[in-house]
C-alpha cells in the first residue's frame, strides 16, 4: 500500500525492493508497471495462483511479455510486487482512518481500524484475497513490522521492546488465521467471527500494552 502522501500506481523504492528487477524512474514506466500489478490482481481472481502467467498477465495489461520480465523474474516476484503493493495500500487507508474524527486515540480503536480496512481490501481489492501482503506461503513479517510507525504515540509500551514486537508478529499472524476463517464461506466475510477476530487480537496485545 502506498505510504502517505504517494499514490497506488506502483510500488516505491523500499516496497520494490526484492520484488522489482528495476524500479521504474519515468512517469510512463511507473504506469506500465501498475498495469501489469492490476492484471496480475484480475488473473487471480480469474484463475487462481497456480494458473498465473506472465505471458496471461502480459496480455491482459496490452503489455509485451519482455516489459513484465523487465521487472519481474518470474510469477512469483510479480506477485510479491503486488503484496506489497496491497501493504502499502492498507496502511495509507489505515493511517487516513487513524487520523479523522471520530476515531478513538488509543491502541484498541486502531486494532479495530486494521480489522475493518483488511476486510474492505478483503471484499473488494482484486486479487486480495489470494495475495494480501505478500507472495503465497509468506508470512506478514513486513505488516508486523511496520506497525510501530503507523500506531505512533497509540503504543503504551517502547516500539524498540522486543516482547512488543514479537507481540505484534504474533498478533499479525494469528489475526490473518482468524480472519481466512471468517472468509472461508463467502467473499463477503462472516460478521461474527470478524468481531471475534477484534476481541481476540485485543486481548492478546493487552497482555503487553495494559
Amino acid at each position: 500500500m502506498p505510504r502517505p502522501g504517494t499514490g497506488p500506481a506502483a510500488p516505491g523504492p523500499e516496497s520494490a525492493r526484492g520484488a522489482l528487477r528495476r524500479v521504474p524512474v519515468q512517469r510512463r514506466s511507473a504506469e506500465r508497471l501498475s498495469r501489469i500489478l492490476d492484471a496480475c490482481a484480475r488473473e487471480l481472481d480469474e484463475v487462481g495462483y497456480e494458473r498465473l502467467s506472465t505471458r496471461a498477465v502480459a496480455a491482459r495489461a496490452g503489455v509485451p511479455i519482455g516489459s513484465v520480465y523487465r521487472f519481474f523474474s518470474d510469477k512469483r516476484a510479480m506477485a510479491d510486487a503486488l503484496g506489497r503493493r496491497n501493504l502499502d495500500e492498507f496502511l495509507d487507508r489505515t493511517a487516513a482512518r487513524l487520523a479523522g474524527p471520530g476515531t478513538g486515540a488509543d491502541w484498541r480503536a486502531a486494532v479495530d481500524v486494521l480489522v475493518d480496512e483488511y476486510t474492505a481490501m478483503k471484499r473488494t481489492a482484486p486479487g486480495f484475497a489470494l495475495v494480501e501482503f505478500s507472495a503465497p506461503g509468506e508470512t506478514n513479517q513486513d505488516l508486523a513490522d511496520r506497525l510501530p510507525e503507523l500506531l505512533g504515540d497509540r503504543l503504551t509500551a517502547d516500539p524498540a521492546d522486543p516482547r512488543l514486537r514479537l507481540a505484534l508478529t504474533v498478533a499479525v499472524e494469528a489475526a490473518d488465521a482468524a480472519l481466512q476463517l471468517a472468509f472461508r464461506t463467502g467473499q463477503m466475510g462472516d460478521s461474527r467471527v470478524i468481531a471475534e477476530v477484534k476481541v481476540l487480537v485485543r486481548a492478546y496485545l493487552g497482555t503487553v500494552l495494559e
